[in-house]
């Protein structure tokens, strides 16, 4: 019996791929796990049925929520990963010589061990002698954190629903500022400029209220609703310097490179166009 798996982005599309095995299903506190054998994609990670990562095009993902805030800044040593229990942004953290130490903080504790088991080259880095992991609502911790306590804050949230939701507010994006050193960058990710254009725009200008000059920067993620995926990124100092790349790092990285680095700010008109006064 051939089994497909389809995930509806609008009510009338969405993507869908053949399953060759499903490897597990549980149920955590806070949502629904599942883990799929692709033929195209190979492994993927569901929570509550919609795609977080696929084997296939997880590196793009990984790569550009932390290469492009992390050299935009001169030299972090402190990062903070808020959500991405499955590892991946973890990984390419510890890249960076530099990094003295990452705190991952996610709510569910099933994303952490499911990963581990079931997608060991993403989650590798959660093995690190680096990284700390803490299993807390990410809102609370950064609220509870000491002034100038990272150089970076890489939010790796799911969809802005439920949980995620606070992690979107102007409360959030403040706490973050007071827990940046006084050259800190902070990135989100921030949906589909294709699919979720009003929610960019208010973000964008939710997170100017705090953050001087935030900037969108974009790179495409396949098996993610519409094909095209966006970050937000600020600097607590001035960020006229976007786009800014420090250079001494050959990092071993399959998509990201200077030149994407340089583009990927380069943003649509129609974006441009959203987001004008």
């Amino acid at each position: 019996m051939t089994v497909w798996y389809t995930e509806k982005h609008t009510p009338h599309s969405g993507i869908t791929m053949e399953v060759k095995e499903s490897l597990f299903q549980g149920q955590s506190e806070y949502q629904t796990l599942q883990v799929l054998e692709t033929y195209d994609f190979g492994r993927i990670l569901l929570l509550d049925g919609l795609v977080m990562l696929t084997e296939r095009d997880e590196f793009v993902y990984h790569e550009m929520i932390t290469h492009v805030p992390l050299n935009s800044h001169p030299g972090p040593k402190r990062v903070l990963v808020i959500g991405g229990g499955d590892g991946g942004t973890v990984r390419e953290v510890l890249k960076h010589p530099q990094v003295r130490e990452v705190t991952l903080v996610e709510i569910d504790r099933m994303v952490v061990e499911v990963s581990r088991q079931y997608l060991p080259g993403v989650s590798a880095g959660l093995d690190d002698p680096r990284t700390r992991i803490f299993y807390q609502d990410g809102v609370e911790f950064v609220a509870g954190e000491p002034p100038g306590s990272y150089d970076a804050i890489l939010v790796d949230s799911t969809d802005p629903v439920g949980p995620a939701q606070a992690l979107f507010s102007e409360d959030f994006f403040r706490d973050c500022f007071k827990a940046l050193s006084p050259e800190g960058v902070f990135v989100t990710q921030s949906e589909s400029p294709f699919q979720h254009l009003s929610f960019m725009v208010d973000t964008h200008r939710c997170m100017g209220k705090v953050f001087p000059g935030p900037s969108f920067y974009l790179a495409p993620v396949p098996t993610y609703p519409g094909g095209t995926w966006s970050f937000l990124l600020a600097s607590k100092a001035d960020s006229g310097s976007f786009p800014r790349r420090r250079d001494g790092a050959n990092l071993p990285t399959r998509y990201y490179n200077r030149g994407i680095h340089m583009a990927c700010f380069e943003i649509p008109r129609f974006l441009e166009e959203a987001m004008a006064p």
